[in-house]
């Protein structure tokens, strides 16, 4: 018997790449001008998604999209106001004329107002902020599932939510309660949708580095320092980070997780 060692001289240099977690999947992305959704258009692109870019203004689509194709991935963008049912529908209808279908969406986009207690919350504040937060994801929702059904037959939504839904919100109570009430739009579509083969599923970022956070900074000084000292992670989040976890739950390696409310947290609620 030769127990000589023998030595491994496959070359896998030339191997071929592991195909991305999106590859081959046309994915529509609301608030994807910056922040996580901007984040989240880079990563599935690299992923290997052919991704449509929605957003309200249309400079930071342009450069984001821009930013996308350079770095080799498909990309094309649409102006869009999430209060505005016409807009959305026309939005997801844009990513269908452009690539031919729709397979994942992740509804992402959100307003914020200024923190404070429920007594100074404005009306026309709080009509605002229900219009973007609830109203337009259920109206993206609907617009989505009926793309996808027509076209891939299959496939998944991702709602962006909070941490600051699962508990009492004292410093933006109107803010938690409307991503409160996504939360259960979300389990109520994966209930809906998932004998047809169309996962939904929801994540809850905890503190984030994104445009929403620094606001709330520059009006509450310390925020972010008090946030953190919650966190056992002991830090913010950047949105690539959050951008990852919903292109989980959009890719088939989730093939088996709808209804979910998934905490990306650095540990805030456990």
């Amino acid at each position: 018997m030769d127990n000589t060692p023998t030595t491994d001289t496959t070359d896998t240099s030339t191997a071929p790449a592991a195909p991305g977690l999106l590859a081959g999947k046309v994915a529509f992305i609301t608030g994807a001008g910056r922040g996580i959704g901007a984040a989240a258009a880079r990563l599935f692109a690299r992923e290997g998604a052919r991704v449509l870019l929605a957003a309200r203004t249309e400079d930071q689509l342009k450069a984001v999209t821009e930013e996308v194709r350079a770095a080799g991935g498909i990309a094309d963008y649409v102006v869009c106001d999430l209060a505005d049912a016409d807009s959305v529908r026309a939005a997801v209808d844009r990513t269908v004329e452009v690539y031919g279908r729709l397979d994942v969406a992740f509804n992402n986009a959100a307003t914020g107002i200024p923190p404070g207690p429920m007594d100074q919350v404005s009306e026309a504040d709080f009509d605002h902020i229900y219009a973007v937060n609830l109203k337009g994801p259920w109206l993206a929702m609907v617009a989505e599932v009926a793309a996808i059904r027509a076209t891939a037959g299959t496939g998944a939504i991702v709602n962006n939510s909070s941490i600051g839904s699962l508990r009492g919100n004292p410093e933006l109570p109107a803010y938690g309660a409307t991503k409160r009430a996504l939360n259960s739009l979300t389990e109520s579509a994966a209930v809906t949708y998932g004998p047809e083969g169309i996962r939904v599923n929801a994540i809850a970022p905890g503190t984030t580095l994104t445009e929403m956070i620094r606001s709330w900074e520059a009006d509450s000084p310390g925020v972010i320092d008090r946030l953190n000292a919650k966190t056992p992670l002991r830090r913010a989040a950047d949105p690539d980070e959050i951008a990852q976890a919903a292109a989980w739950l959009l890719s088939d390696r989730s093939s088996y997780v709808t209804g979910t409310v998934l905490r990306v947290d650095g540990g805030m609620r456990a």
